[in-house]
């Protein structure tokens, strides 16, 4: 969209808003540039993965994202899912985003949402992977070799790899980085996500790493 990482670091007076089309876009020119090395491959270069502590308001961040992308509703304690995953869908229908929903079949099948999204300990389940309906995606999350060829035998569509990177939501955790990241797609029978301290500057690290896109929370803070 021609946003610089000049643009993304300037430290003016931009409105909130202003600020959060920037980050959006300029993460959004990363994440197309991975997905373009996988033609036809039809899932969403960036998905925004809500989470109540660092993206308080995700009905906001999700209406500034560019269209073609997802909005991932994470955040299981939510005092009132159903009602933040209807307006979620709401403005991902006016925007032409896709909208999955994590770890609860019966609200994706509620909201009339596009994907559902299992937790890799979900995926240990006998059952857990059983698709809702036809055409509704399946992703899951995994963060080993092991855990990929689990999704894989279970026949998910495509799996969140994480932490990529150092992320606040699991400070001190041991992070792939983005060489073992590259070679565990490579190892992958299923499209891959990054997703952990995921931002612009970080993603250029990915570009060669074979990921079908990036996943990402804080960045559209």
């Amino acid at each position: 969209m021609g946003f610089s990482d000049r643009q993304l670091t300037w430290h003016g007076h931009w409105s909130d808003e202003q600020t959060e089309i920037v980050l959006a876009a300029t993460l959004s020119e990363a994440a197309q540039r991975l997905n373009s090395q996988k033609p036809g491959n039809g899932w969403p270069a960036l998905v925004m993965v809500t989470d109540a502590a660092r993206l308080p308001d995700p009905v906001a961040a999700a209406a500034q994202m560019p269209r073609g992308s997802a909005v991932l509703l994470r955040d299981y304690q939510h005092p009132d899912r159903v009602a933040l995953a209807q307006s979620l869908r709401q403005v991902c229908r006016a925007r032409g985003l896709e909208f999955w929903v994590a770890g609860d079949v019966g609200l994706a099948l509620l909201v009339a949402a596009d994907g559902i999204h299992f937790p890799e300990q979900q995926v240990r389940h006998s059952g857990a992977w059983r698709r809702p309906k036809p055409n509704m995606r399946m992703t899951a999350a995994v963060h080993s070799k092991p855990a990929l060829v689990r999704a894989a035998a279970a026949c998910v569509d495509a799996v969140f790899l994480s932490p990529v990177f150092e992320t606040a939501s699991h400070p001190g955790a041991r992070t792939l980085g983005a060489v073992r990241f590259a070679g565990l797609v490579r190892e992958s029978r299923l499209p891959v996500y990054a997703l952990g301290g995921i931002t612009t500057g970080s993603a250029r690290r990915l570009y060669q790493s074979g990921a079908v896109g990036l996943a990402a929370i804080s960045a559209f803070r």
